[in-house]
């Protein structure tokens, strides 16, 4: 299937060319047409399978169906997402995809100054990309109202369960018109999800791609078993046999991301950490610099790593295993996107077994142990 045969227009189908994005993947197919018929949509869908196209699209060109006063500009669409990284990514995408139509595009988060954000939704915008927080205190300083909203857009929400910011999520709810259009999209369904979904969605249509375990089938997937003080020696043995790769690095804990970093650095090894610790310049600077190739490895928690999206990461690395199985299977499939193979290596440590067990019973895989060499 192509993009033309979704129905799409002229005006984002010429950017879609210009952006050299050949076929929908398989999300889109299922998503656009049913948004494009107004109708909500539940999208179980990991990062990395082109869910924002999958709602951005279709929001651009129903909002470019209606004559739009250019004088007073009011907020048509609204996509709520957890991390700054993530709002950053999604207008970038609108950026390119609206490139030929009249839409003006707002992305909010906190973490810096808000003057030059007031600045821009005061100039008019018909979409606004928010981080819950940020999008809470200016409507409490009357720069935002959201009584124009066609099109809400609840992205990442499992992770938004995950971040705290359910309940930021629940005041913001009734500030929408009750007649609009819905879309949520969640890597994973828990309770507190599926119950939010009843409620905010009207005869939804569910859309839904790459089961949890599917995801790791076109990944080559390696395991250590090393002991927690001998993980960072194994660590730099790897990486400096990795020469320009693209490689992320998963600490479970913010302290434990900063002390990585320090000891790569000591050993030659340029790279980055990221963590919701980091001030937004520094998180912004350090995904510049492996997006463009002036640092080849990141460290990151799992957080902050949701809104890390490079097309052509060739290996993550789980220095530490995650609490939660599915956790394992976002984490890897940052590397095998879109039906690229890719190369996941894990360290495990005696304590962290457990964790292990669960997440091959999840994958219904045993991973390729390697044998570490004696000194």
């Amino acid at each position: 299937m192509t993009f033309k045969e979704l129905n799409i227009a002229e005006p984002i189908l010429k950017a879609l060319v210009d952006k050299k994005y050949e076929n929908p993947t398989p999300i889109q197919e299922q998503a656009i047409p049913v948004a494009l018929q107004n109708r909500d949509i539940i999208g179980i869908a990991q990062t990395g399978t082109g869910k924002t196209a999958a709602f951005a699209i279709p929001i651009i060109q129903l909002l470019t169906q209606q004559p739009v006063s250019k004088k007073q500009r009011k907020i048509q669409a609204l996509i709520l997402t957890p991390t700054r990284e993530l709002a950053i990514q999604i207008d970038e995408c609108f950026t390119d995809y609206a490139t030929y139509t009249h839409l003006r595009h707002t992305v909010i988060f906190g973490g810096v100054k808000q003057n030059p954000q007031v600045a821009q939704l005061q100039r008019g915008t018909d979409v606004l990309i928010a981080t819950p927080g940020r999008l809470l205190d200016l409507i409490g300083q009357g720069f935002i109202n959201l009584n124009d909203i066609r099109h809400f857009v609840l992205d990442e929400a499992d992770r938004m369960l995950d971040m705290g910011f359910i309940h930021d999520i629940k005041r913001i709810l009734p500030l929408l018109p009750k007649v609009r259009q819905t879309m949520l999209f969640s890597a994973t369904m828990p309770a507190a999800i599926a119950q939010l979904s009843r409620t905010i969605l009207n005869k939804p249509t569910r859309v839904e791609v790459a089961p949890a375990a599917s995801v790791v089938d076109t990944i080559k997937q390696s395991l250590y078993f090393v002991e927690k003080p001998d993980k960072s020696h194994l660590l730099v043995d790897l990486l400096k046999n990795k020469g320009d790769k693209s490689i992320l690095v998963f600490s479970r804990t913010k302290h434990g991301a900063d002390k990585i970093a320090r000891i790569l650095k000591k050993s030659g090894i340029n790279c980055d950490a990221i963590h919701g610790n980091k001030s937004q310049n520094a998180r912004q600077r350090a995904l510049n610099n492996f997006k463009e190739g002036k640092t080849h490895v990141i460290i990151a928690t799992d957080i902050a790593a949701r809104g890390i999206d490079i097309d052509n990461l060739q290996l993550v690395i789980n220095y530490d295993l995650p609490d939660v199985a599915e956790t394992y299977v976002h984490r890897i499939g940052r590397t095998g996107r879109a039906g690229h193979n890719g190369t996941a290596i894990t360290f495990c440590s005696q304590e962290e077994r457990i964790m292990l067990r669960d997440i091959q019973k999840l994958t219904g895989k045993k991973l390729n142990v390697v044998t570490l060499k004696s000194a």
